[in-house]
């Protein structure tokens, strides 16, 4: 029997994060490819430490993209114009190395050209997709409340409400299940980058009042546990107190650790990739069970093979909360949903050029409002129903 009575923690980190940093140039290059051939091929991957960022990876594209004016762009929108804090956007050295995708590869997700006449998958691997009727959005709480954290944290430091915090935060949260249900706040975490001149008492009441506060239901701060800048002082952060890659926060991305994670990071890989495209497809599919009422949480695994039109394998879990068998729920997903890649970016409009990728690369890709997140849909609902 599942434990119905527990503490489950997430984490979330904010858009100046050394490792977000990364994911955010990385799906700005995306878009940029996006914007003049929709038919790119990008895998792109970007570190960054003390005033340096390095853009590599593999790129075939029909449309000229500046690749260190986009870097410098987006670390100058996070915020990182200062010189006194090691990491300045308009100075930092910015070294490209980016060459042609593997025409190996190439000939397996390109349609025709392969050894099937569909479009193949971009790699092999496995997938994951999950919903949880805890929230409105169907996603776990703990990681819902760290993402509105760091993201309303960045809002305040943007407009000035908050001029003495610097980009680079991080939170967590730890909410006490009853009955599997959640009751209540434990602990909250925030680490967050900041100026010399404030004192911690000081940090702790304006993060607290203006952020904890604000963000977090007051019938769950309940005997609340507060950690704020819990090492004392945060000065030194961003790419200058740790090195940032692409894809290193997998699980901030997504379900924070409540749901499970085939491996593969998003960032900076175009659709063809089904390490991002199908994890979207996944959490489609999943979220569009729950809200049908078939389960009150619902988990969908896919697994593909590198060139190979269709899944694997489709696997359903829904956690002794079924409605319905899970082996009904699998055959209603499979005539409703089209898993093949190509399938998986007509259905998400996955080449649509009103999306912006870079959109996903802070605060999660799932749980999210707007015209990229088309993945956030629950129009499917109604025909699982039948």
């Amino acid at each position: 029997m599942a434990q119905t009575d527990f503490i489950f923690t997430s984490e979330s980190v904010s858009e100046g994060h050394p490792d977000k940093i990364c994911d955010q140039v990385s799906d700005a290059i995306l878009d940029a490819h996006f914007d003049g051939d929709t038919q790119s091929r990008v895998a792109c991957e970007t570190l960054v430490t003390t005033d340096f960022i390095c853009v590599a990876g593999e790129i075939t594209s029909k449309h000229h993209v500046d690749y260190e004016k986009i870097a410098r762009q987006v670390c100058s929108d996070i915020g990182y114009t200062h010189d006194d804090i090691g990491f300045n956007a308009a100075t930092a050295k910015v070294d490209v190395r980016v060459h042609e995708q593997s025409p190996d590869i190439s000939q397996g997700v390109t349609e025709g050209a392969g050894k099937y006449e569909q479009q193949g998958a971009g790699d092999q691997g496995l997938m994951f997709g999950f919903a949880i009727n805890e929230t409105p959005e169907l996603m776990p709480l703990p990681i819902s409340l760290s993402h509105k954290l760091v993201q309303y944290l960045a809002e305040l430091r943007h407009n000035g409400t908050l001029k003495d915090i610097l980009p680079d935060s991080k939170s967590q949260v730890s909410v006490e299940y009853r009955n599997g249900k959640p009751h209540r706040v434990d602990t909250v975490v925030i680490s967050t980058q900041h100026r010399d001149n404030l004192t911690m008492e000081q940090l702790e009441e304006l993060v607290v009042e203006n952020v904890v506060k604000k963000i977090i239901p007051a019938e769950f701060l309940n005997n609340t546990r507060y950690l704020i800048n819990p090492t004392g002082k945060f000065v030194v952060g961003g790419p200058h107190g740790d090195c940032g890659l692409t894809g290193r926060k997998i699980i901030v991305d997504t379900y924070g650790g409540y749901g499970r994670h085939g491996g593969g990071a998003f960032s900076g890989k175009d659709p063809s990739k089904v390490d991002r495209s199908a994890a979207y497809m996944a959490r489609y599919a999943a979220k569009n069970v729950v809200a049908a009422g078939l389960a009150e949480r619902c988990e969908l695994q896919l697994s593909y093979a590198i060139g190979y039109p269709e899944p694997v394998s489709v696997h359903v879990d829904t956690f002794g909360t079924g409605k319905v068998s899970e082996e009904e729920i699998s055959k209603r997903l499979r005539a409703n949903f089209d898993f093949t890649p190509s399938g998986i970016v007509r259905t998400l409009q996955l080449l649509d050029t009103n999306r912006r990728y870079r959109e996903t690369a802070a605060y999660g890709h799932f749980g999210r409002e707007g015209n990229t997140f088309t993945w956030e849909r629950t129009d499917k609902a109604d025909a699982l129903k039948s």
